[in-house]
């Protein structure tokens, strides 16, 4: 009975709804089936994201301004519906059904985009004189949208859940598999990255050199294999259970408090309301001390309920409102990371138009402008390596923790894109004036693709950074039950980031071009002011710094219970995790 109890994880169930085995389930192979799902959504909408906005100007022929929103507003869809994917999971579906049909989605619409890609009859016919083509008819684009969205459910559904999933996987009770989480958060973001840069060098060479249907194709193919592979390990895998709606669970707290606002907190916290056990109890918070009322018992707080339990619409224990406002705790982190993905955002878009207009030819060879983001990703895994083989040993023997904390990470971040941004500024500055001496109409000017760089390798060790601490933070920062959601929360960033751009772009274009000349960001971006365009991202990016280190400050992060009570015993502090 005592081996038993030793190799069996309370808060894990296998495929049979058993307790799980700790020596037979869980750990880095099945850990790796699923980042496998992971690789393949990369792969996919990478491939189709980075070189999209060449398709819709050559192939497809809208403007450079429409393109682009077309671009930001596809990404922003698929990382908004991660908020609907981590809904399903936590409340209905569980991560493991979520990520299963899901997968199977995102192949579906990839496998539409094969086909809508391939046919002559789903494309506007080709021409030479950019005057004279004719746009996409309102069919064309209809089709192309069904694929594109479908792709945008399917990785919504998917990033909520792989995460989390991925993570279930090892047991935070056990300081071996604790350790090996924290590289899992590494390894998750280096496997993606690895699927982002076949995505932008092998992909994207098959759609410009071979035939995008062919590029497409692959991708629909592998993501099948891999959705074979993650089934392969379902015997393997550790399930969570899941604790209900979380939406439910916060809007229970916010109207219960609502209820009682008129009520006073008692001075004794003790005094509130509190069923869970010791070992699974949240320790009370002074932030957000408004939310306490949802735990002050009232007569009527029982009614109607049997086995005396109360209305969790009228009372909540103390660990649930804690969970609640553990959530409220990141809203402040979280909206101070959204500008960093508007910058990213601009890496796929106008940075791809950007190196078309440039020398890309390297001896015989010319580069794909869409495979310059291969510097973006070498970034990212040049980053990665350096910090896991490096910096993490070395922060190891210095400070005794195994690298920064999740809201430095993110603080580097911010900081490496800005410097993107401004860099970026001086080197399109640079570019326009090669196009103003040479003829702004020349279809490639005599300056060197490689001037831009620095701005993707600032951006992608930026990301490499901002990634891997939003992630780290969003999922250790918020209750066992609420994780899926958590991980929807942190992705939505993203989301809003691409929305952001969409919607700078419009107002930009609106603005600079009332005046009846060009625009910053005209259709030939030889006669816009591109610098000027990022020289306000930039700009942003200063004032969105200032205003993270002050949420960083405020942020009071939640404490191991093993901290709280050597905080009791030495009556001082535990450090913070702040940046």
């Amino acid at each position: 009975m005592e081996e038993k109890i030793i190799w069996t994880i309370a808060d894990a169930v296998n495929y049979k709804g058993l307790p799980a085995d700790r020596s037979k389930t869980g750990g880095w192979v099945p850990a790796a089936l699923i980042l496998g799902i992971e690789i393949n959504e990369r792969l996919s909408t990478m491939a189709i994201a980075v070189n999209l906005v060449t398709y819709l100007g050559g192939t497809m022929h809208l403007p450079s301004a429409a393109s682009a929103n077309i671009v930001t507003d596809f990404m922003g869809t698929a990382f908004l519906l991660c908020l609907l994917g981590g809904f399903l999971a936590d409340s209905f579906l569980g991560r493991y059904k979520t990520i299963a049909i899901f997968a199977v989605i995102q192949s579906l619409g990839t496998g539409i985009l094969t086909v809508t890609t391939g046919l002559p009859q789903l494309r506007p016919p080709p021409c030479h004189s950019r005057e004279k083509c004719k746009p996409a008819n309102a069919l064309q684009m209809g089709i192309l949208y069904i694929s594109l969205y479908l792709i945008a459910l399917g990785t919504g559904g998917l990033k909520s859940s792989v995460s989390g999933f991925g993570t279930d996987q090892f047991d935070e009770k056990d300081e071996k598999e604790k350790s090996q989480m924290a590289y899992f958060f590494n390894r998750f973001f280096l496997f993606i990255s690895i699927g982002t840069l076949a995505a932008v060098t092998v992909l994207v060479y098959v759609q410009d050199e071979v035939g995008r249907s062919w590029a497409y194709g692959i991708c629909c193919i592998s993501m099948l294999i891999a959705i074979i592979i993650f089934f392969s390990g379902t015997k393997r895998y550790r399930y969570k259970r899941s604790s209900g709606s979380p939406i439910a669970q916060i809007f229970q707290v916010i109207l219960a408090a609502i209820r009682k606002r008129n009520m006073n907190v008692p001075y004794d916290v003790g005094m509130l309301y509190e069923t869970n056990t010791e070992a699974s109890r949240i320790q009370h918070s002074e932030q957000f001390r408004f939310l306490d009322k949802a735990a002050i018992v009232e007569e009527g707080d029982f009614e109607d309920y049997a086995n005396s339990n109360p209305n969790p619409w009228k009372l909540c224990t103390v660990t649930r409102v804690e969970e609640v406002k553990m959530m409220a705790r990141l809203i402040p982190i979280w909206a101070t990371t959204i500008l960093f993905w508007t910058t990213y955002a601009q890496m796929i878009t106008f940075s791809v138009e950007q190196a078309a207009t440039m020398e890309r030819s390297v001896g015989e060879f010319k580069i794909p402008a869409g495979s310059l983001t291969v510097f973006f990703v070498s970034a990212i895994l040049f980053t990665l390596t350096i910090y896991d083989r490096f910096i993490m040993p070395l922060w190891q023997k210095l400070k005794g923790k195994p690298g920064f904390t999740s809201l430095q990470k993110i603080a580097i971040g911010l900081v490496l894109s800005t410097m993107g941004m401004g860099i970026a500024a001086l080197v399109e500055m640079k570019r326009l004036s090669v196009a103003k001496s040479m003829g702004r109409n020349i279809s490639s000017l005599p300056i060197s693709v490689f001037f831009l760089i620095p701005q993707f390798f600032l951006v992608g060790a930026g990301e490499a950074f901002i990634y891997t601490g939003q992630l780290d933070f969003f999922i250790t920062q918020s209750p066992k039950g609420m994780k899926t959601m958590s991980t929807g929360l942190f992705l939505t960033t993203l989301s809003l980031g691409f929305f952001f751009s969409s919607f700078l772009v419009s107002i930009i274009k609106k603005v600079t071009g009332s005046n009846g000349g060009y625009d910053w960001l005209a259709d030939n971006i030889n006669y816009g002011r591109l610098d000027c365009f990022y020289g306000i991202l930039a700009i942003l990016g200063v004032i969105n710094f200032v205003l993270y280190l002050i949420c960083a400050i405020w942020f009071k992060p939640r404490k191991s219970k093993s901290a709280i009570k050597m905080e009791t015993m030495n009556n001082g502090n535990v450090a913070d995790d702040r940046c």
